[in-house]
């Protein structure tokens, strides 16, 4: 078939633009650039509360509902008769703490002994929690201020009492000795079981002792002028723990 010279020129120019469409269509688009590529929307945040509630002046709270959903997060496993022994002595010797103070207030009407008294109702409340947990019966049942169904704590409780009643300063001095007893229980009994959500309660409540600690150490010295000596606690012991700050918050079952 003859084309002619225009009708081939006509039949170039078509082609070419056939093709230029073609590659147009096949070179694909440019790599966005870093701005313009979206980064993931992040995550929001998810704190769990705190166990423990800490106020200025060192008095250091159990938050009952953050507890028992830390506690809830472990497996209840058999407890040996000195895990047992354990939590039922702790229950009677955080209500001795309690027990005392009040009383103690009582005679002296200082604020520090009402105060502490409300946080050790809650720590002897977050024992009863795990007695709860496993079924366990309380041995404070029933039992008013100053009444001890274990004969030691109930001997100890009249001599703290005794002791307290004779001054201002020994007053003070009883509520610091119950709080360096309190550690080193807590420290005996932490090493006697290997259930997280008792180690998790005992830990919690050694850090409150520290802090009881600190405030009766500090007021004792405020009110009286006397640098109190550690009657239980090894003098460096006692250094490390009353030359840190206040220890606020508390743990949750992912502990440090």
């Amino acid at each position: 078939m003859f084309v002619n010279k225009k009708t081939r020129t006509l039949l170039l120019g078509l082609v070419v633009l056939v093709a230029l469409a073609l590659t147009s269509c096949a070179t694909p688009s440019p790599s966005p650039t870093a701005e313009a590529v979206a980064s993931p929307t992040p995550l929001p945040e998810t704190t769990e509360p705190e166990v423990m509630r800490v106020d200025e002046e060192g008095n250091t709270f159990v938050e009952p509902e953050p507890l028992a959903t830390a506690v809830a997060q472990y497996p209840i496993e058999a407890l040996t008769q000195e895990e047992i022994d354990g939590l039922l002595y702790m229950r009677e010797e955080e209500k001795l703490a309690r027990d005392v103070y009040l009383t103690l207030y009582q005679q002296w009407e200082l604020q520090i002994f009402q105060n502490i008294a409300r946080s050790e109702q809650t720590h002897t409340d977050a024992v009863k929690t795990l007695l709860d947990r496993y079924g366990l019966e309380d041995p404070a049942a029933g039992n008013d201020i100053g009444e001890f169904g274990n004969p030691d704590l109930q001997a100890l409780y009249d001599q703290l009492v005794d002791l307290g009643s004779r001054s201002l300063a020994d007053a003070l001095q009883v509520g610091a000795a119950i709080e360096e007893i309190d550690i080193l229980d807590l420290e005996e009994r932490i090493a006697q079981t290997d259930k997280e959500d008792i180690q998790l309660v005992y830990e919690n409540l050694m850090m409150g002792s520290r802090n009881h600690l600190r405030a009766f150490t500090s007021t004792l010295e405020v009110q009286t002028g006397e640098t109190y000596q550690p009657q239980y606690l090894s003098q460096e012991v006692y250094e490390a723990i009353v030359g840190q700050p206040v220890e606020r918050g508390g743990h949750g079952p992912n502990r440090p």
